[in-house]
């Protein structure tokens, strides 16, 4: 039993290294803030989210820097946070989704290019800052960890592009939340592989005017799920649809 249990442990941490399951260990980084108590300049950025109230992350989000970033592959991805070490932290934590990218500076990393590889950092709404640390701060050090996105309602689809070229951004991602795979089927076509674009902007070059749109989604969890019909023969680029199911 204690052998069993060792392995099952160590398949676990090998699982969470390899990048999508909660991993309940903490890890050192570094938070700041951007934009006012209103949020407005967090809003869209290097994932290829939009409205963040209407796509329901609202200010529970962060910018990460570059070395957790991941090249966008970790949007979407969820983290509870809490101030450590400093004579500015509160107490309590926050859950954020990543819905940017804090970008290298070239100011030293010790001295205001706090995102500069190979530095792990969170660059938080200001509303998430102050709920941790107090605002003069402006830097605190933070311990984090990889925790499960909790949403409401089904995943949802934003459709952009043109007739020629879909271009999907897969939203309000439960579980890891993070997605690393996804197809696409036509009412008369079959599966289609999609590639990622951008930040979690999928694209696919096949002509689905006409026909209703069916989604198949994989988290870094390798969880997949398949969402059939989600948007109907006349769905309209610039328009997000809905699914009945969430991870």
């Amino acid at each position: 039993m204690i052998a069993l249990a060792i392995t099952s442990l160590a398949a676990f941490f090998v699982a969470a290294m390899a990048g999508g399951v909660v991993d309940p260990r903490l890890y050192d980084a570094h938070a700041t803030f951007y934009g006012d108590l209103g949020g407005g300049e967090t809003m869209k950025g290097a994932c290829g989210y939009g409205d963040l109230f209407k796509q329901g992350y609202g200010l529970n989000t962060a910018a990460l820097s570059t070395a957790l970033f991941n090249k966008g592959l970790t949007c979407g991805a969820c983290y509870e946070i809490f101030c450590v070490n400093s004579p500015s932290c509160k107490r309590g934590t926050v859950k954020i989704t990543a819905t940017n990218l804090c970008p290298p500076s070239d100011k030293p990393s010790t001295a205001g290019g706090w995102c500069n590889p190979p530095l792990k950092h969170f660059d938080l709404s200001q509303k998430m800052f102050i709920q941790i640390a107090q605002y003069k701060a402006g830097i605190v050090p933070v311990k984090y960890k990889r925790v499960l996105c909790a949403k409401r309602g089904g995943v949802q689809f934003q459709l952009n592009g043109n007739p020629n070229w879909l271009l999907v951004v897969p939203f309000n991602v439960g579980g890891a939340g993070d997605v690393v795979d996804m197809k696409v089927k036509g009412s008369r076509t079959g599966w289609t592989q999609m590639t990622r674009n951008w930040g979690q902007n999928w694209q696919s070059s096949a002509v689905y005017g006409g026909q209703s749109l069916s989604f198949q989604v994989t988290t870094s969890e390798r969880k997949t799920l398949t969402f059939t019909n989600v948007a109907p023969p006349n769905w309209s680029t610039g328009q997000s649809y809905q699914a009945r199911s969430n991870f």
